[in-house]
């Protein structure tokens, strides 16, 4: 017998550790201690403020995930660790992992995914972010020379404009309210506006992403959008209401929204893109260092239930690490 412990959220806003015992693996699954884990903000804090709507408590469960909405919960999706006990041609193995927040478990062998030898243990956590970003980018149909605007600075407005800036002759924009993301943004090859500036430009974009989940990002987003344009809108709420500009040039420009979830593969790529292929792919994508700059913080796990509020009430966070040894 094994002793592990996992972070949960028992009530709103409230975090502890606990402790739980582990078996052998069974045949099939490895036994990973973890190294180091990721905290998605976004969807994190709307789970530790109970905020996931009735409707949606069974298809927002994560991998692995233990307890139910609102609480106890375990929640999270991103670590990554090292393959203790399983197959022996595997144990010493790095591998990347959608289980939440925990030293030590057990997962089902298909579901250890090996971090590639160019990518570091450390940044391989945001690989469950950089999925999202690329489903969004599939949903949007970038194409080369495309002009695309991005809508709010956070991590996974970040990792889209990244990767969009990545397609041949794109010219991209990062809009946010935070102007310090501007640094950000020319480290990622983009350029950056705030939203007063990006609404008075032409109103231009081929492609617009909204990622800042507020209603006033949404608004800018329309407003920068071009003519018969498309406006992914990348944000989750939860349960809290979101205002919609349908006047002015929505109708008159033709703009259409919608919505990108990471749960499915967009119906292009359905056929040939299992989720496993997906995020083999996110992890390649990470081979640069450049995106060591969206690590905004780092808590030790043994301090995490302490910490974990308040970093998830912290405007600037953008991906805060966990580290387990």
């Amino acid at each position: 017998m094994t002793m592990a412990r996992a972070l949960w959220l028992t009530a709103i806003r409230q975090a502890e550790l606990k402790s739980t015992s582990l078996d052998a693996p069974a045949d099939g699954e490895f036994l990973i201690e973890s190294c180091f884990g990721a905290i998605s903000k976004g969807t994190e804090a709307l789970i530790a403020d109970g905020s996931v709507p009735p409707s949606e408590h069974d298809r927002m469960r994560a991998p692995m995930q233990a307890g139910n909405f609102p609480f106890p919960v375990k929640y999270g999706y991103a670590v990554v660790g090292k393959i203790k006990a399983g197959s022996a041609s595997s144990i010493g193995q790095t591998v990347f992992c959608l289980h939440p927040h925990q030293d030590l478990f057990h997962i089902p062998a298909n579901m250890a995914f090996p971090v590639p030898t160019h990518v570091p243990a450390h940044r391989a956590v945001l690989a469950a972010n950089m999925e999202t970003a690329l489903n969004g980018i599939w949903d949007a149909g970038v194409l080369a020379g495309d002009k695309v605007t991005i809508v709010g600075g956070g991590l996974v407005g970040l990792l889209t404009a990244f990767l969009a800036a990545k397609v041949p002759g794109t010219n991209v924009t990062l809009v946010d309210v935070n102007p310090d993301r501007s640094r950000l943004a020319e480290t990622l090859g983009c350029s950056f506006a705030l939203p007063k500036e990006a609404e008075a430009s032409a109103g231009d974009s081929d492609v617009v992403f909204h990622a800042s989940a507020t209603s006033e990002g949404l608004s800018t987003a329309i407003a920068v959008a071009g003519f018969e344009a498309r406006i992914v809108e990348m944000s989750w709420y939860g349960n809290s209401p979101s205002v919609v500009p349908l006047g002015g040039r929505f109708h008159s420009h033709r703009l259409s929204i919608v919505g990108s979830q990471v749960g499915h593969v967009p119906a292009t790529r359905r056929a040939r893109w299992p989720l496993s292929r997906r995020l083999e792919t996110a992890l390649a994508l990470l081979a640069d260092d450049r995106l060591d700059h969206l690590i905004s913080g780092e808590t030790a796990f043994n301090d995490l239930a302490d910490a974990y509020i308040d970093i998830l009430s912290n405007p600037d966070t953008l991906c805060h690490r966990i580290r387990y040894v």
